[in-house]
């Protein structure tokens, strides 16, 4: 009868750490999302008053940071910033950047990836895709490590 008693006191006790944890879990994910989404905030502000250096810093500044679009894999974060300034040489050929319909996603304590469409207002085309974005946590935040970026400019009529 009392080793009963002691089985149903240590599930009592391992139920309470598990929901402990998980509470914990829970607010560290909430925490990470928040931290991600408020990189890709920073990016469309940077962006929308023109400035790449600025819009950059969301990305991994490493030479294994990777962009990949229908043009290819561009790698390296002076690659990128040099294709992003060369596509983009002045705050009118940018245009005005949007998110829409982000899904961030924390995987683990470190790793994250979002999925979402961008949206630039820019005459004649308001060019528009949709990207995933894997990001990594350092001890300056997180980063983007790779953007899959697809453009889907609606046909001209």
């Amino acid at each position: 009868m009392k080793r009963g008693f002691v089985w149903v006191g240590i599930l009592l006790v391992l139920g309470v750490l598990w929901m402990v944890s998980s509470r914990r879990t829970v607010a560290a994910n909430a925490k990470d999302e928040a931290a991600v989404q408020k990189v890709l905030d920073d990016q469309v502000v940077a962006w929308n008053r023109g400035d790449i250096d600025a819009f950059m810093r969301g990305y991994w500044s490493s030479d294994k940071v990777q962009f990949v679009s229908g043009n290819g894999i561009t790698h390296g974060y002076a690659d990128v910033l040099a294709r992003y300034k060369k596509g983009f040489p002045n705050q009118a050929a940018m245009g005005q950047l949007s998110f829409t319909g982000l899904e961030v996603h924390v995987d683990c304590a470190d790793s994250a990836y979002v999925i979402g469409q961008f949206h630039l207002a820019l005459a004649p085309d308001n060019p528009s895709g949709y990207f995933t974005l894997n990001f990594k946590k350092f001890s300056d935040g997180w980063k983007i490590v790779v953007d899959h970026t697809s453009n889907t400019v609606a046909p001209k009529n």
